[in-house]
């Protein structure tokens, strides 16, 4: 790990706007996976099982990411298989840190985001920005009372995916670090 603030990425939402109106939107390209977290859910052999699901990707977001002074990490149910499946698309390394979430979709007592906790405890103190298509205000609330770093949560559409504007957003954020002497 390096010293930079965490960028801590989601895939569907983020990455991949599972929600878009239409089925094809500007820049991205389609393509068929198979994510264990995926097919778990589907009933084996089926018409869905089979096809894979449907994923939209921007090749461009990983020059964008990778720009950013910020170092990239996985947060996602994809974990390891974001390497392996979604980094080749865009452009990002194979090798990308991953969250390792303890339980999936677990319920929180406090109605938490259940990435919340653990991400917390994973970033370890560390300043961070996550971007994620689930954060509310109660997870925003919650890790300004629970984490002594500088954080932004920055909620993703899942129609729309990463926009211009989120990419302004993490550079002045992670300007406000730098100039901060974080």
């Amino acid at each position: 790990m390096t010293g930079r603030p965490l960028l801590l990425l989601d895939v569907d939402g983020p990455l991949n706007p599972f929600r878009a109106a239409f089925p094809a939107l500007r820049g991205y390209t389609g393509h068929r996976m198979h994510p264990t977290v995926w097919t778990a859910r589907r009933a084996p052999g089926s018409r869905s099982a089979r096809r894979g699901l449907k994923v939209r990707l921007h090749p461009s977001h990983g020059a964008r990411l990778r720009a950013l002074p910020l170092e990239l990490v996985w947060a996602t149910t994809w974990m390891h298989q974001a390497n392996t499946m979604i980094a080749p698309h865009i452009g990002l390394p194979g090798d990308l840190p991953v969250i390792e979430w303890p339980e999936l979709f677990a319920r929180d007592p406090d109605g938490l985001y259940w990435k919340t906790r653990p991400l917390l405890d994973w970033a370890a103190g560390r300043p961070f920005a996550w971007v994620d298509d689930m954060i509310t205000a109660r997870d925003r609330a919650w890790v300004a009372a629970h984490h002594p770093s500088p954080a932004l949560l920055l909620r993703i559409h899942p129609r729309h995916g990463l926009r211009d504007r989120d990419f302004t957003a993490l550079t002045q954020w992670a300007a406000g670090i730098s100039a901060g002497g974080r």
